[in-house]
């Protein structure tokens, strides 16, 4: 018979792996509800459109990467491949662009993409995020950074990783940039990519996110955006900056740093690491304020980041701070007898947020055997003679002591 295995790029989380990717979401959801953001959950598969309109038709994610298929009424839907359009469209079809705003989100999921899978990158993987929906102030820029960047320190991972960030400028800026670029790649075309040549027609910026090494030294001789902002986009820019530093939020300006997707505007930024080979980039978002009216919504000036949690686990293990399991109690009835008054003891133990544990079958001898496999750190011991007393035998499994306690107390004991 065969043997079945995971589908190419996809993993299953077990152990470690389970309470690493437990332990970030955890974390995330605590510190970003520290900073007023209340949690969204939206579908994992969208209309087709709520991507290819957001993403734009010249994106790797359109072009590549989408998990589209007709479902069986006839209509193009798409596996989410992230999470900011989803947040959009759904603040837009609940009726809430209208008052409330600026409201900020926090999520967290399954996203699917069609890549080559690789250490730290999945055709399913899993992201958190955050958005600040309906403020068009660079505090709130500011403001989300330091909150994936507290979220960091409280995984303990922040000393790996560093904050680079850049601007996109407005739509002034960004139409004298475009042109510049126009002109510097047009005059190297035969030299690019064929994907590059593609977007030098349609949206030259993506250009500077090129994966293709031919690409590279063209990348790298092409004019910077800060030769072509406005007033308004530069004190724009020098505010988000001057924020990072009153938060605290240590960080480099890199005029590299661009981001893969149409709705993008000003602020964009990565936090990246050395400690993970290639794949470098383990938080990144920025400023959108076009996204909302694509949505059918009002204009909505936004800012989020995204953060993949495979490759944040990852840092967590690099770092040796894998979350060990909770260590249970072990409650050992000795007699057909006590199995009663041991469950009782079973469920009042979980009742008071104690994990305990009972061996479904086996004598005292193999029942301890069982405790000190799980890594029990106590077991209660309850026979005829505790029971007849209302008293349990509680022995520390780590200093090999034992002490009577009476029933009623064991779960204060133990606490």
């Amino acid at each position: 018979m065969a043997m079945f295995q995971p589908a190419r790029g996809t993993h299953d989380l077990i152990g470690e792996d389970c309470r690493r990717h437990q332990a970030v979401i955890d974390a995330a959801r605590r510190i970003s509800a520290l900073y007023g953001f209340e949690e969204w959950a939206t579908p994992i598969f969208e209309d087709t459109k709520v991507f290819a309109r957001s993403l734009g038709d010249t994106s790797d994610v359109v072009m590549k990467e989408m998990y589209s298929f007709e479902d069986r009424g006839g209509e193009s839907v798409t596996l989410r491949p992230e999470g900011t359009a989803g947040v959009c469209r759904a603040l837009v079809s609940n009726g809430l662009v209208q008052g409330g705003l600026p409201r900020k989100v926090f999520y967290a999921g399954p996203m699917f993409r069609y890549e080559r899978p690789q250490k730290g990158r999945y055709r399913q993987f899993h992201q958190i995020g955050l958005e600040i929906l309906g403020a068009p102030e660079p505090l709130a820029d500011a403001e989300a950074i330091a909150c994936g960047w507290h979220i960091q320190k409280e995984l303990g991972i922040d000393a790996g990783t560093t904050l680079e960030v850049n601007t996109l400028g407005d739509a002034p800026s960004r139409d004298a940039y475009r042109a510049a670029l126009v002109a510097h790649f047009s005059a190297h075309k035969t030299a690019l990519s064929e994907d590059s040549q593609l977007r030098l027609e349609k949206n030259p910026l993506r250009i500077l996110d090129s994966k293709h090494l031919q690409d590279k030294p063209l990348v790298a001789a092409a004019p910077t955006i800060f030769d072509h902002l406005t007033a308004e986009a530069r004190a724009f820019f020098e505010a988000v900056l001057r924020h990072l530093d009153a938060f605290g939020v240590p960080h480099t300006v890199n005029p590299g740093i661009v981001r893969g997707l149409d709705y993008y505007s000003h602020t964009a930024f990565e936090f990246v690491t050395q400690r993970l080979g290639t794949q470098g980039t383990v938080m990144a978002g920025g400023r959108y304020n076009g996204l909302v009216e694509e949505m059918g919504g009002p204009p909505t000036p936004s800012v989020g980041w995204a953060a993949g949690v495979e490759r944040l686990g990852l840092l967590l293990e690099a770092n040796g701070r894998t979350p060990g399991p909770p260590r249970p109690v072990a409650v050992i009835p000795v007699g057909d007898a006590a199995e009663g008054p041991a469950l009782d003891l079973l469920q009042a133990l979980r009742r008071a947020g104690i994990a305990a544990e009972i061996a479904y079958r086996g004598n005292l001898k193999r029942r301890m055997e069982r405790a000190n496999r799980i890594g029990a750190r106590a077991a209660v011991i309850l026979g005829e003679e505790e029971m007849a007393a209302g008293r349990a035998q509680i022995r520390d499994l780590d200093a090999g002591t034992q002490e009577s306690v009476a029933i009623d107390e064991v779960a204060a004991r133990l606490a």
